[in-house]
């Protein structure tokens, strides 16, 4: 199955539900010391690690392209890679979780898992077939070695 909508897309689709929910759902707003700080917090370090990525993108000069993932032209897994296969997807959670930080409501826990749910079988199954297929061994090390998200 070849993947057609963006996970920048997707990201946005899911804040744009958060906000939704948010905003007609007459319960579980919610309040705490350092909600704001926090949610800096966590837009911050999505960030970096999404820079962090592009950067050793670039570096290795493969694609950044997440449609395509047969396009790879090397395999990338060392700095932050090696901590996460899919930093940029970590990024854009840490910047939906921001988001619902901002919005103050409980419910919107639901919405960040249904993104990762989502993410794992629409989006990083295909991906994985496709670099399995393209590096062989090589990534099926990586797999065992490194964390999916974090």
């Amino acid at each position: 199955m070849k993947i057609k909508i963006p996970p920048p897309l997707v990201a946005l689709i899911f804040a744009g539900t958060c906000y939704l929910l948010a905003k007609y759902l007459p319960v579980g707003e919610f309040e705490f010391f350092g909600r704001e700080a926090l949610m800096y917090v966590m837009f911050g370090i999505g960030v970096v690690i999404v820079l962090i990525a592009l950067f050793q993108f670039f570096k290795k000069k493969t694609t950044t392209n997440p449609l395509n993932p047969e396009k790879a032209s090397s395999l990338v897994v060392s700095g932050i890679f090696k901590y996460t296969r899919n930093p940029i997807y970590l990024a854009l959670l840490l910047f939906l979780i921001a988001f619902a930080l901002k919005l103050g409501n409980a419910f919107n826990t639901v919405i960040l898992a249904g993104f990762v749910y989502y993410m794992n079988h629409f989006q990083i199954r295909h991906e994985e077939e496709a670099l399995t297929k393209l590096f062989g061994k090589e990534y099926k090390l990586y797999l065992k070695a490194t964390r999916r998200w974090f």
